[in-house]
């Protein structure tokens, strides 16, 4: 697999980002903005994992940051309290660890990109339930271990197996059209 060259310059990462933020904000409009269905296909995790891969940890962090506010304050959903704060410090984590494995270690190859995908996802899901515990908890209510495997794991499975799909198709598609210029 060819080594990114995509986005050499901050200037092409900084447009790039914010066409993948622009992705997140129109992605959730294919589930319908259906909160059952953006659950479970997670519509707004495959920018800002590809904004990771792409553009690298930094700007993979912050589109992940902003998006979920954005996305509030504009179109009202996720609302901002608590479920966008929780959305966002689980976004912000999936697009700094896959940008941080994936150019840190440089093993551009195809199974590399399987294990950046699979330590990001978990690290987001551990962020995501310890951020939900914790808003959910000042509120008074409890978030249990049996919600967190249903919430984060079996409820959101089929948007976890397209990210498996999906993401490392994309880029391996970018690759052969960048190894053809």
């Amino acid at each position: 697999m060819k080594e990114f060259s995509l986005c050499k310059t901050n200037i092409q990462k900084i447009v790039f980002s914010a066409v993948f933020l622009a992705l997140g904000m129109v992605l959730p409009f294919l589930t319908g903005q259906i909160k059952e269905i953006g659950d479970t296909l997670l519509p707004m995790h495959f920018p800002v994992m590809l904004c990771g891969i792409i553009c690298g940890c930094k700007y993979g962090f912050a589109v992940g940051l902003i998006l979920p506010f954005l996305r509030s304050v504009t179109v009202g959903m996720p609302p901002i309290y608590p479920n966008a704060v929780w959305m966002s410090a689980e976004l912000a984590t999936y697009g700094f660890m896959i940008g941080f494995l994936y150019f840190s270690f440089c093993k551009k190859q195809m199974w590399w990109l399987y294990c950046c995908l699979f330590i990001s996802m978990i690290s987001g899901r551990v962020v995501w339930g310890v951020t939900k515990a914790v808003l959910l908890g000042i509120g008074g209510k409890a978030f249990t271990v049996q919600a967190f495997i249903a919430g984060g794991i079996l409820d959101s499975f089929p948007g976890i197996l397209l990210q498996f799909i999906l993401i490392p198709v994309i880029i391996k598609l970018i690759n052969i059209h960048l190894e053809r210029q």
